[in-house]
């Protein structure tokens, strides 16, 4: 996979605060970038952080997670992390996906 841009939102603090980039994080080698996709999901779903969502579903689908396996995680996640966060989390899958 091709490393990723930084983010908009990363770019316009980096001069503020230079440590909050997190391409090292995303380049160790303990887990795959799939994984730390599927991970990254996950707790933004159950942590109701739809602006982040947005970019880490498409990076989740570049990194060779597929729309059912995103899907069933929103599903997982209605149990644990609550209805009204998986039903956030299905709305900005629908847009990303329909992109």
């Amino acid at each position: 996979m091709a490393q990723s841009q930084p983010s908009a939102a990363r770019e316009q603090v980096r001069n503020i605060v230079p440590g909050l980039l997190f391409g090292e994080v995303w380049e160790r080698p303990g887990l795959s970038k799939r994984d730390r996709s599927l991970i990254t999901c996950a707790t933004l779903i159950a942590l109701g952080r739809e602006k982040q969502l947005v970019g880490h579903l498409q990076r989740a689908l570049d990194n060779g997670l597929s729309k059912n396996e995103l899907s069933e995680v929103i599903t997982h996640l209605a149990f644990y992390a609550g209805w009204p966060a998986a039903m956030t989390a299905a709305l900005v899958a629908k847009d990303v996906f329909e992109k």
